[in-house]
């Protein structure tokens, strides 16, 4: 993959992502009476005063990544019609909305890939090695897959979501093998039982084989398989430390990815998209980025929006707010060690990149 789609999915397709979440700040700020100092594209420094309207500076600044929203008191509820001195539920809904934003986008996009609907292959298994899972079940070199756990096949993705998420449980599979179809019994082995750089939990290697065809859903049952997708989206993202201990899958697999690694995922599914016409793989992966990112600032972690959420429900609890000084030095040492964190992740991007290229 030319580092160029890595370079042009990432102004295409990550940056407006980021910029949908601040945007859904600037609105619900705007809708709740409170004032934005500024909001810009891009992250400072800043390049360029675009316009000033409603006492709100829109800049275009030099750092290419999405934007940022600058409310009026961020942290000092002294400021009058600032964020800090607003009502609760004023907050609550600010601080929400950058999320929300996010969901409604996801949303869309599942919804009209669905419709396009997944490209349809066949997956073949062109090799089963030797003394595997698979061959002990009587899976063979030639066989295609039909279903794994009741999932109809459709593409490779398939296999390794029922498989990786299956390890040490049985699994049925059926394939198909001189027009007729067979099921199989196999139990995927847990991490540390093979060498994830030589082979699988199953010992089968897959083989794509697109048949010109996509499984296209209507309008409502794409919106169905769109609010699933999502809430699988989260619940896999909740599951994978409980996986990762159990052995079900290998911490190479649950590896935390920078926007480095996720540049280089979405060049690949833009790669792929250009090549084969087909808009279905960059609307799936800029969903799930945009489920991702809203789900990530929810989270309870000082500095995000969901931490910065914690401290308005702690205040409503208690009946008083915890003093922004002690408030803002939880968040500025949050910062700090996501930004810590965040730089050691980018070098491990760049020193062991998720696609070599």
């Amino acid at each position: 993959m030319s580092i160029w789609w890595t370079i042009g999915a990432f102004i295409l397709v990550l940056t407006p992502i980021i910029l949908v979440h601040e945007l859904g700040h600037f609105v619900a700020a705007r809708l709740s009476g409170i004032r934005v100092d500024e909001f810009g594209l891009g992250f400072p420094p800043r390049a360029a005063t675009l316009f000033k309207r409603n006492g709100t500076i829109y800049s275009l600044n030099w750092i290419p990544i999405g934007g940022f929203v600058r409310p009026a008191g961020e942290d000092d509820p002294s400021v009058p019609g600032g964020l800090a001195g607003a009502s609760k539920k004023a907050r609550l809904f600010t601080l929400s909305a950058g999320a929300g934003a996010n969901f409604i986008l996801a949303l869309l996009l599942f919804w009209i890939a669905f419709m396009i609907g997944p490209p349809r292959y066949d997956i073949v298994i062109p090799e089963v090695l030797p003394d595997s899972p698979a061959m002990l079940a009587g899976i063979e070199a030639g066989d295609v897959l039909v279903e794994v756990n009741g999932r109809e096949v459709t593409g490779s993705d398939v296999v390794v979501e029922e498989i990786t998420s299956s390890a040490g449980v049985p699994v049925d599979i059926i394939v198909a093998r001189d027009g007729e179809e067979i099921t199989f019994v196999v139990t995927p082995r847990v991490a540390g039982e093979y060498d994830p750089a030589t082979e699988g939990p199953t010992g089968i290697r897959l083989q794509s084989q697109r048949t010109g065809e996509n499984a296209s859903m209507g309008p409502v049952q794409s919106l169905a398989e769109s609010g699933q997708t999502m809430f699988e989206v989260i619940w896999g993202t909740l599951r994978a430390p409980v996986m990762l201990i159990r052995g079900q899958i290998t911490p190479s697999e649950a590896r935390p990815v920078s926007v480095v690694g996720l540049s280089q995922l979405a060049g690949r599914a833009a790669e792929e998209t250009a090549s084969q016409g087909d808009w279905f793989p960059l609307l799936w992966f800029a969903a799930v980025i945009s489920v991702a990112l809203g789900f990530t600032n929810l989270l309870p972690i000082p500095a995000l929006d969901g931490g910065r959420i914690m401290f308005v429900l702690v205040e409503a609890v208690r009946g008083r707010r915890i003093e922004p000084e002690r408030e803002g030095m939880v968040h500025l040492v949050g910062m700090l060690f996501l930004l810590g964190l965040m730089l050691f992740i980018i070098v491990q991007d760049i020193v062991n990149p998720i696609i070599p290229f």
